[in-house]
């Protein structure tokens, strides 16, 4: 019997190569969510090097947001991420939704 943590990798492994069969080389916005706080990465998988990064837990947000985990928490974040994506002058990204439904 196959196990749920066995599905979930196998189901991030299949939506990484497709994201990387059909990229033509674009990075990557990997986004987790936990029940408390909300993480956002840009990652370029041909250098193997996080570009930009973002939480519901910096100190600039922290301040500001009553909860890590809620709809405007994530779009703090969002903001925050895509303001220093744009510094490291990355335009588009593909979203990886991982082994996630979304």
């Amino acid at each position: 019997m196959v196990k749920a943590a066995d599905r979930f990798e196998r189901r991030r492994r299949r939506v990484r190569y497709a994201l990387k069969e059909n990229g033509k080389g674009r990075v990557r916005l990997s986004v987790f969510r936990s029940g408390r706080h909300i993480y956002g990465q840009v990652i370029d998988d041909g250098q193997g090097a996080t570009l930009a990064t973002a939480s519901s837990l910096d100190k600039t947000l922290r301040t500001e947001l009553k909860t890590g985990a809620d709809r405007e928490a994530a779009r703090q974040v969002g903001l925050l991420l895509a303001e220093r994506a744009k510094a490291a002058g990355i335009e588009a990204v593909m979203f990886d939704r991982g082994g996630y439904r979304y």
